[in-house]
């Protein structure tokens, strides 16, 4: 009963940070299933030293990397790419904008989700997709250069 009402908690929100970096409903159900099996495993090894929410996050997205780990493709990109921000327009709704970021290419948009959506440092990034800090980098000005494309196109 308290494993259901732990899964109830934070099935939504957890769904959601699948499904951001694997865009696929499929994917994201069966990655969010795998990280609660290992969550209810290692409950008892819960330190307290986040929320329990934070550790089960944790736990999610590295179930989605590994779900996506042999296919992603981290394109190479010029080292004198600037990095500008992404404007979003008033008009642009949510829903507007996640399609956007699910557009993005598979590398590209799960370093940019776990950077600026997720809030991970780059070094965090790197080391869970074992790459290196500045290919963290590079994926997160590539897909806000796709995303500003992408989102110009609804002024």
């Amino acid at each position: 009963m308290a494993q259901r009402l732990l899964f109830e908690r934070y099935k939504r929100a957890m769904f959601s940070v699948a499904l951001r970096i694997l865009n696929d409903n499929d994917h994201a159900n069966d990655a969010l299933q795998d990280a609660f099996v290992e969550v209810f495993r290692h409950l008892d090894s819960f330190r307290f030293q986040s929320t329990l929410g934070a550790w089960i996050k944790t736990i999610v997205v590295r179930q989605a990397l590994r779900k996506q780990q042999l296919e992603w493709r981290f394109e190479t990109l010029d080292e004198q790419f600037h990095d500008q921000p992404v404007e979003v327009p008033d008009t642009i709704t949510g829903a507007v904008l996640d399609a956007a970021i699910r557009s993005l290419p598979d590398g590209a948009r799960a370093v940019f989700v776990l950077a600026e959506v997720e809030g991970y440092k780059h070094h965090e990034i790197a080391a869970m997709l074992n790459i290196s800090e500045g290919t963290s980098k590079s994926q997160v000005s590539y897909a806000r250069k796709l995303l500003r494309k992408k989102l110009s196109e609804f002024r």
